[in-house]
């Protein structure tokens, strides 16, 4: 499918081997139709190592871009759900702003625009209302420091009740009132809870209008959210992309994973095209 010059399409890191380099994943995501990458910083070791790079090691990495001519526009940086901003241990709350710190260095070295947070006050532990407080608190600091770097930060709907809606998000986003703090929903995520709720998808998204930076499109069913292969699930891709489209929203990225398949880079182009397909009829 020929490239669309109205919207931006990437691929999520984590849908290559782990055992590819970042400038490997660079060439096959281009290779694959994709027009950037969103690079990943989670709860592993080797990818939460990534923010203590050596300039030298970034410069090689932007010079990777430079050569292919493919960027790193966005970042998921979902190991706050290892360090969560709302934690009962005040410990984890510091690593929490310090990897938040991190990644915004790390982000403006290699121009990366977005930074996509998590939407969990807590994961691994009950939440309540102090870790709520804690997480309204270091939200705030975080912020802070994402406006110094010029770094827009974006929460990701989750599958968990805390922040599992865009209304949910714009609670936060509207109380911190910051330009650099909006919203990076996730559409298969709203396909489920809204649906769970009883809810429209389309009201949903249109509460976050003007603060919405962009999407991630996921295959989901009916109370599961990861690896379900692109064609094989409900997503509502049509109501979403309509009302995205009104939004202005133009920037999306592919998220799903390398299961193990020896096919994975015939997964690539094939999720490239459907997502294309599906974006095409609305932009």
């Amino acid at each position: 499918m020929d490239k669309n010059n109205s919207y931006l399409l990437g691929c999520y890191e984590k849908a290559m081997p782990n055992n590819l380099t970042i400038r490997d994943k660079l060439k096959y995501a281009k290779e694959a139709g994709f027009d950037y990458l969103e690079i990943s910083i989670d709860e592993t070791n080797e990818k939460l190592e990534r923010l203590d790079y050596s300039d030298e090691m970034i410069n090689r990495i932007k010079l990777s871009m430079i050569e292919l001519n493919f960027p790193i526009l966005t970042m998921c940086l979902s190991v706050h759900r290892k360090f969560p901003l709302g934690s009962h241990d005040e410990k984890i709350q510091v690593s929490s702003l310090l990897i938040l710190e991190k990644a915004c260095l790390f982000a403006s070295k290699l121009g990366i625009r977005i930074i996509q947070l998590a939407g969990y006050d807590v994961y691994y532990e009950d939440h309540d209302s102090y870790t709520q407080k804690m997480f309204e608190i270091n939200l705030k600091k975080c912020v802070e420091v994402a406006s110094k770097f010029g770094i827009i930060l974006g929460f990701e709907t989750m599958e968990t009740p805390f922040m599992d809606t865009v209304k949910k998000s714009m609670y936060y986003v509207d109380l911190i009132n910051s330009p650099y703090l909006n919203v990076y929903p996730d559409i298969g995520n709203l396909t489920n809870s809204n649906r769970k709720y009883n809810t429209s998808i389309e009201y949903d998204l249109l509460s976050g209008k003007g603060k919405i930076v962009a999407a991630h499109l996921k295959e989901i069913i009916e109370g599961h959210y990861r690896e379900i292969p692109f064609g094989t699930g409900d997503t509502l891709y049509d109501t979403s992309l309509k009302v995205l489209r009104e939004l202005d929203v133009r920037l999306f990225t592919g998220e799903f994973w390398y299961v193990g398949s020896k096919e994975w880079f015939n997964d690539l182009k094939f999720a490239n095209q459907y997502l294309r397909e599906k974006i095409s009829r609305y932009y």
